[in-house]
């Protein structure tokens, strides 16, 4: 079992999670039952997955855990370019989160290969 908070994935897609509440928080307020809360569970749900598939036993579930947060960074990446062709957000608004969401991406995109190489 592995400690997730040591994890610079793990560290990272916290900060992620801060970075969407306070972007989300600019969204209008009939949105908050709509995109902010679809973007806020999604941003959330990549570290819980990292978190969680420290818990398991082998290395496969692991990597499964870490497709899933992909899955939902990607869910996040998706949800910003909504919010920002609906003007909701500008493009300035998202700079700095796109850089954080693509540098998540390469690293869980990384880990995922290392265990893949390890288990052939």
């Amino acid at each position: 079992m592995r400690n997730y908070s040591e994890l610079e994935i793990w560290k990272s897609g916290i900060i992620i999670v801060e970075k969407i509440y306070e972007i989300s928080a600019k969204l209008p307020i009939d949105e908050r039952f709509g995109l902010r809360s679809q973007i806020t569970r999604a941003s959330i749900s990549i570290p819980s997955n990292i978190a969680e598939g420290c818990s398991r036993n082998s290395e496969i579930e692991f990597k499964r855990f870490l497709e899933i947060a992909m899955g939902s960074l990607f869910e996040v990446e998706t949800q910003l370019t909504i919010c920002e062709r609906l003007d909701f957000l500008k493009e300035s608004d998202l700079k700095d989160i796109m850089l954080l969401l693509n540098k998540e991406a390469k690293m869980i995109n990384s880990l995922i290969s290392k265990i893949r190489t390890n288990n052939n």
